[in-house]
């Protein structure tokens, strides 16, 4: 397939390049050329050149150069056709084939766009003009989401009804039901995908419809409050920002993005005039949208509850940072309140929140300082062991000093221990005895058996044999577990090497958490025994494996770390016994 060159030259001569680039740098007039920073490399001095008389662009620090073509193929990762294709749509250019005719993807494809763009807009007038829809425009209304918003957004209403857009659409029934507009029942006929619902039409960033999120009206007895599109050859869930075609200008402008958690957040962040807003498909936040984001801007404000996925959530942004050189920051808002809300009530915080985004690690810092009183030397030091176990999650260890410097202020610890913590990294431990400490060099499972000895009644239900990986403090516990935690007898009985183990232990001082300690042991097992689990076949192993992940993620939230670690003791003893 090839387009005609006579096609090629009337897009050079109708599209601006300068106004193709500015979606995505933002250029200064210099002279006879437009002028900015490179979107292929990093540089902090602008030499990227773009001049509109002769179509041309070119970077005096990495290379780069070309024409309008060249700049779309290379900035949004696609062949020649496909960039020739979106900037013709762009200008509303209708292409040439000289094979005759478009290949048989691409059709395929016009032709599933072109159905779901004939859904947008059947959907729209449905909520425009009929009479069934008067309680979704009279929610959209009470939501600040009537008028102008809904025809901007191009909201729809789904009637209740089987297949009323089955019918009335005239798609062919395999086009319906490979864009997820409609499924074939159990009676052999088409049913309408969704029903009673207010539709958000969801598009590709270069404005192609490819899906719908649906929301019930409230008192609905459906039980699922949204339902969105399955993937389909159009639509990838993981790859999609609801939004993002609106949006893209205003972020290429302020070099900043705003992720939200859903539909009706973007839109009202739009409505109070931040527009540059986008929001994840009823999904997480990936590593291809973030990779999307980066095209258009290096900030990321998260507008959302960014501590609920916990330490796993943690570990793949501060990845991200960097990875793709983005900077993540989290926007707090006032309590109980979202953007959708703020956007109609009080829209000046909305924006103000956004202002005074923090850094991802200080959001989850603030978070862990703010959680209670420190009315004892004993807070203090509990404080200062799960706030440093925040700042210990960040990969940088110049980070992790600056920060072990603010936590040493706000509970009153001396900066230089704290910073101590923070260079050695991992597993934060915050020891405040003056007397002999563990040394670095002795381990969790070291730690555990010296709390077995000195505070049995506070860890002893907390651990199992499968929690010890290293073989000496593994004879070391079994040793004293028998004896109920009576030094004496388990010297007795331990072998030479877990008997010296056992006798350091008992001379050690030490300042720890014994349940902190025990859950630290705990993910470390689970992470063992997941390792070990890949190749699981069983069904019932494959889910309760499933469940562990869940569980590990839980164990890092002091609410729900006991019950996580009592799922996670149950689940390894089970390992352990089936091996056995």
């Amino acid at each position: 397939m090839a387009i005609s060159e006579e096609d090629l030259e009337q897009l050079r001569a109708t599209v601006s390049i300068r106004d193709v680039v500015s979606q995505h740098v933002p250029l200064k007039r210099q002279g006879r050329n437009w002028v900015g920073l490179c979107p292929f490399h990093g540089e902090k001095s602008p030499s990227f050149n773009v001049r509109e008389e002769t179509g041309r662009y070119k970077c005096f620090g990495c290379g780069a150069s070309g024409d309008v073509f060249r700049f779309v193929q290379d900035f949004e990762h696609v062949d020649f056709v496909t960039a020739v294709e979106q900037l013709a749509a762009r200008v509303g250019y209708q292409l040439t084939y000289t094979s005759g005719g478009e290949s048989r993807e691409r059709a395929r494809r016009k032709k599933l766009i072109d159905a779901m763009r004939d859904a947008v807009e059947w959907y729209h007038q449905q909520l425009l003009t009929s009479p069934e829809a008067r309680p979704a425009r009279d929610y959209l209304r009470s939501r600040g989401l009537a008028g102008d918003v809904a025809r901007n957004f191009k909201l729809g209403w789904a009637p209740d009804d089987w297949d009323r857009l089955s019918v009335q659409l005239g798609a062919p029934g395999d086009v319906l039901r490979e864009t997820g507009l409609a499924f074939t029942n159990k009676a052999g006929r088409l049913q309408d995908a969704f029903r009673g619902r207010v539709m958000f039409p969801i598009y590709t960033e270069n404005g192609e419809p490819v899906a719908f999120g649906g929301r019930v009206l409230p008192g609905s007895p459906d039980p699922a409050k949204y339902k969105n599109s399955s993937e389909t050859p159009i639509y990838a869930k993981s790859k999609t920002l609801y939004g993002l075609n609106w949006a893209k200008g205003d972020i290429v402008a302020a070099d900043q993005v705003i992720v939200c958690e859903g539909y009706t957040d973007v839109i009202g962040f739009h409505r109070a005039g931040v527009k540059r807003a986008v929001a994840t498909c009823g999904t997480a936040l990936t590593e291809e949208h973030v990779r999307t984001m980066k095209r258009y801007a290096t900030r990321v404000v998260l507008a959302f509850d960014a501590d609920k996925a916990g330490q796993g959530a943690a570990e793949r942004f501060y990845e991200w940072e960097e990875k793709h050189r983005v900077q993540v920051s989290v926007a707090r808002f006032p309590a109980g309140r979202d953007p959708g809300d703020l956007s109609v009530s009080d829209p000046d915080a909305l924006k103000e929140a956004v202002d005074r985004a923090t850094p991802f690690l200080g959001f989850r810092l603030q978070r862990v300082l703010e959680s209670r009183p420190l009315r004892s030397p004993e807070d203090r030091a509990r404080m200062a062991q799960d706030a440093m176990q925040v700042v210990n999650e960040h990969p940088n260890v110049d980070v992790r000093k600056l920060y072990a410097g603010e936590v040493a202020t706000r509970v009153g610890m001396p900066v230089n221990d704290l910073v101590a913590v923070a260079v050695r990294g991992g597993k934060a431990v915050v020891r405040t005895a003056p007397a002999r400490q563990v040394g670095v060099s002795e381990n969790a499972e070291f730690v555990a058996v010296a709390l077995l000895l000195q505070r049995w009644n506070d860890i002893a239900d907390w651990l199992i044999e499968a929690l010890f990986h290293d073989d000496v403090a593994r004879r070391a516990f079994l040793a004293l577990a028998d004896a109920g935690g009576a030094l004496t007898a388990a010297l007795t009985d331990a072998d030479p090497e877990a008997r010296e183990m056992l006798e350091r232990a008992a001379v050690v001082d030490l300042d720890a958490d014994p349940f902190v300690e025990a859950c630290n042991l705990i993910a470390a097992a689970t992470r063992r025994e997941l390792a070990r689990s890949t190749r699981l076949v069983d069904p019932e192993a494959m889910r309760e494996a499933t469940e562990a992940r869940r569980q590990l993620e839980f164990l890092d939230d002091a609410g729900t770390a006991q019950d996580a670690a009592g799922v996670l003791l149950g689940w390894l003893e089970r390992r352990g016994e089936e091996r056995e």
